[in-house]
């Protein structure tokens, strides 16, 4: 089982997938059902490759584990190099948790090009867990740049009436972004003369030159996060894209921009990420203050929570950038919570779009007295989202807390409003929904979750009780490695206060 490239199987199985649909014929019915097979057949192999990563992964150690290495480019010395640790090894699981919960969500709701719809998703798995494995920088930038094809297309395609404009605008903004990070990778190389990932890592780079580096990457991982002033484009994707397509943006797209804090800035360019940490809180508490101002006004669903999703983002940059662990490890927890807990809002909300064609919230009230195990399911998930104890959104934000508090006080009381604020737009969202009296005609005759619906949501259920009730059997995955990240970092922008960490 060592032997095993057990990476490359749950990174490229999916591709394989998406060319078996490929050659698939037959009348448009046959067609449509056999795609659909294969793709959940193989999203759900492809789930269990990656539970092997789970239980074969050693939580006392901080280096990468299940490498795997191939010539790729020699005479450049770039590689084929993969490999997962605590900071990546969970946002796999969470890619190939939510791409089978995808696939299952548009079972009845997408009717055309069914058989070009699961081999886009097919292709995005591809590119989500290679970002994650990838640890050389070019074969990362080959996936994290992927991605953007088969999201332009899901959203292009299946999205609603502006989804041509909202397809190029997501496009575009992020593709410009990641552009100047391009030019920095080339920098990295000329000055290190390696894009391995675990060489760069150990790597010095000059403090002048980590400035203009640290920018280039910011450029293109606040885009993806989305951080304020640069997230528009997330409420227009979100509205417009189908829904499995607004799940696997907001459950683990735009956890590449935290990520890519966490592997790149922060430990390749530490003097920078400290020097510009006051930037980033700023940024990120007005994120979260006033998106959550902006989520209040809302009329559609899907608008109210893309406008949360940036407001918990912003928590995930002050936790990554108050450089402690429990800020970091709050972190990484918020990005895993934020991924079964967004993903779960978006499939609340395409339940009774796929019922009545609508997201304005004006259109439903009292919907309790027609769909009490959706309102159940519904109340979970808002409450999860405010961040109440014994829920996996809880615990996040707790330790992005702790550790903004340790960085400065008054970014930890700043940031402690959006909870409030949080509180305020998801429980008016869940009583214009939920409760009131039931007087419209059209929601009279509403079904409550069909079993195919139940199917889908337990699994999100289990995992925001789990992550609630039990987290640390997710926190000592990542303890070691952030530990080790942190400890890197002090010692690069203050070594006595590193030292002192370390003695005690």
């Amino acid at each position: 089982m060592m032997n095993l490239p057990i990476l490359s199987l749950i990174t490229f199985l999916p591709l394989v997938g998406a060319l078996l649909i490929l050659t698939i014929r037959g009348e448009a019915g046959v067609v449509a059902r056999n795609a659909r097979n294969v793709a959940l057949l193989t999203s759900l192999t492809t789930f269990a490759l990656s539970l092997i990563v789970w239980f074969g992964f050693d939580r006392s150690v901080a280096e990468f584990q299940f490498e795997e290495r191939a010539l790729w480019m020699p005479d450049f010395n770039i590689s084929y190099h993969m490999g997962v640790d605590g900071i990546s090894m969970l946002l796999v699981l969470l890619s190939t948790v939510l791409i089978p919960i995808c696939i299952l969500a548009s079972w009845e709701s997408i009717k055309v090009r069914v058989k070009e719809f699961m081999i886009a998703f097919m292709i995005m798995e591809t590119t989500l867990v290679g970002a994650f494995c990838a640890l050389d920088l070019i074969l990362f930038y080959v996936f994290f740049e992927g991605v953007l094809i088969p999201m332009f297309l899901i959203i292009g395609v299946w999205g609603g009436p502006r989804r041509v404009y909202s397809a190029f605008k997501f496009f575009l903004y992020t593709l410009i972004g990641s552009v100047l990070m391009l030019i920095a990778l080339l920098a990295i190389y000329i000055q290190a003369g390696t894009t391995d990932i675990p060489a760069l890592l150990e790597h010095n780079f000059p403090p002048s030159m980590q400035t203009w580096l640290w920018l280039a990457f910011l450029s293109a991982f606040a885009v993806k996060l989305p951080m304020w002033p640069v997230h528009t484009w997330l409420p227009d994707a979100h509205v417009e894209a189908p829904t499995s397509g607004s799940v696997i943006l907001a459950g683990v797209m735009l956890k590449f921009g935290g990520y890519g804090f966490l592997r790149f800035s922060l430990p390749m360019l530490p003097d920078a990420s400290a020097y510009f940490a006051p930037l980033m809180f700023a940024l990120s508490v007005v994120a979260v203050i006033y998106t959550s101002l902006v989520a209040l006004a809302q009329e559609d669903m899907k608008k109210l929570i893309a406008y949360s999703s940036v407001a918990h983002m912003g928590y995930v940059t002050v936790g990554a950038f108050s450089l402690t662990s429990q800020g970091v490890e709050g972190a990484l927890f918020q990005m895993l919570s934020h991924g079964v807990v967004s993903a779960a809002l978006f499939l609340i909300v395409g339940v009774v779009y796929d019922r009545t064609h609508s997201r304005e919230i004006a259109t439903y009230g009292g919907l309790v007295h027609r769909m009490p195990v959706y309102a159940l399911v519904f109340m979970l998930f808002t409450l999860a989202s405010v961040g109440l104890p014994s829920t996996g959104g809880f615990v996040g934000e707790f330790l992005v807390l702790v550790g903004a508090f340790q960085a400065n006080a008054w970014v930890a009381f700043l940031t402690a409003l959006g909870m409030i604020l949080g509180a305020g737009y998801m429980l008016y969202l869940y009583r214009r929904v939920i409760f009131g009296t039931l007087t419209k005609d059209a929601l009279k005759s509403m079904m409550d979750l069909t079993p195919r619906e139940i199917a889908i949501f337990a699994p999100l259920v289990v995992l925001v009780l789990w992550m609630g009730i039990y987290p640390s059997s997710f926190l000592d995955v990542i303890h070691v490695s952030v530990d080790h990240l942190v400890t890197r970092v002090q010692l690069a922008s203050n070594p006595q206060a590193a030292l002192s960490l370390v003695s005690r």
